[in-house]
């Protein structure tokens, strides 16, 4: 089963910045809108950021102005560049491909760690 592979996380102190990678097969990548996801510790997962094929972006409230999300079509990888952190953006962050519907497609994988210490 397809599984996307995401990194960049680690610790990071607040107000500081990261860079988070995923790489998807082409055949994936090529036709979906790409998001990144996030989740804490007894939270539900959340959608932060999203990113289709043509490059339209859109970004959950908490980090709109601070987080960017890009695409190399290229490379087939996105990316979420993520600056003047706070510890509340401590979580696990997914990628996956989306599909028509707003609804992530099953190529969970297994998400790369940020904390983000005060």
């Amino acid at each position: 089963q397809v599984r996307l592979v995401e990194s960049g996380g680690g610790l990071v102190q607040a107000g500081g910045f990261q860079r988070l990678s995923c790489v998807a097969p082409g055949s994936i990548f090529a036709i979906n809108t790409m998001g990144w996801y996030r989740q804490a510790p007894g939270k539900q997962r959340e959608l932060v950021a999203h990113i289709t094929t043509a490059g339209t972006t859109k970004y959950v409230d908490s980090v709109k102005g601070r987080f960017i999300i890009s695409r190399d079509n290229a490379k087939n990888t996105v990316y979420l560049q993520m600056n003047n952190l706070k510890p509340e953006d401590s979580a696990v962050y997914y990628c996956n491909a989306i599909d028509p519907f707003g609804k992530a497609l099953n190529y969970w994988g297994k998400g790369t760690l940020v904390t983000v210490s005060s």
